[in-house]
């Protein structure tokens, strides 16, 4: 009787329940994220249940501009890029995460720029997947955003997990959702807070920009509604607040421009 209510369950409805009990997920699971080490903020600890996992990453975390390049000693976004790749790596090492991996390779700050050729992109990578695990629209970041978009336009069942958003005091807001469906709180255990920690160390380029990140004793997933992407998620778009290209008002242009 108890495996056949199981059964009976939404595909996203298993997958909630079995990332709850910690059972593994034998389904195709996409997880599709912008950035590298975002995988790890939203579901580190929690990858090795997905046993068949196919992790997609849309850019390869390395501005064109080259401020942030610079900043860590890189002299290329290039150079960046690559390493960022070995940190990523070494986080997938740690967390012990086994995953058939795909990366786009678009710069960062620019998944947003051909919205159409990304969600086309995205939907023939992920045609054989059940379920995507991918980010919210919550205007935490333009890359995040539009991966929300793509991943809308692939039309298979999606899972967010929660990163971050403007705060109500003018900051971030890490850890939880904007308002929309009900979220799912899954409560790590001492040994999937040490091994999160862990994860989070091998970036070490990050280590300023995950700071607010670190300490989470739950992370939280939501089934993810249908977006209006036309317009902003909330009245404070948090990387408005940076001297970026893209800016909230110019993202929901893109998106409006798009015809699927």
């Amino acid at each position: 009787m108890r495996s056949r209510r199981r059964m009976s369950l939404d595909p996203i409805d298993r997958v909630l329940a079995a990332l709850v009990r910690r059972e593994p997920v034998d389904q195709p699971v996409a997880v599709v994220v912008a950035h590298p080490d975002d995988e790890t903020i939203g579901a580190g600890p929690l990858l090795p249940l997905f046993r068949r996992l196919l992790l997609v990453h849309v850019t390869e975390g390395a501005p064109r501009d080259l401020r942030d390049a610079q900043a860590y000693g890189f002299d290329s976004a290039t150079a960046y890029a690559a390493a960022r790749e070995a940190e990523l790596q070494a986080a997938l090492g740690a967390g012990g995460i086994v995953a058939t991996r795909r990366t786009l390779a678009i710069p960062d700050q620019q998944a947003s720029v051909n919205l159409s050729e990304l969600a086309a992109t995205l939907r023939d990578l992920i045609s054989n997947e059940t379920i995507v695990l991918t980010h919210a629209y919550e205007g935490g970041h333009p890359d995040h955003d539009a991966v929300a978009f793509a991943a809308q336009a692939s039309g298979r069942k999606r899972i967010e997990m929660a990163l971050y958003h403007a705060g109500a005091d003018g900051g971030i807001a890490t850890g939880g959702f904007l308002p929309g469906p009900p979220a799912t709180a899954v409560h790590l255990a001492a040994a999937e807070q040490a091994m999160r920690e862990t994860m989070l160390d091998c970036f070490t380029t990050q280590q300023g920009t995950l700071r607010p990140f670190r300490g989470a004793t739950a992370l939280h997933f939501r089934p993810a509604p249908t977006y209006d992407f036309t317009h902003p998620p909330a009245s404070r778009v948090y990387y408005d607040g940076f001297d970026w290209v893209m800016t909230s008002t110019r993202w929901c242009e893109l998106a409006a421009a798009v015809t699927l």
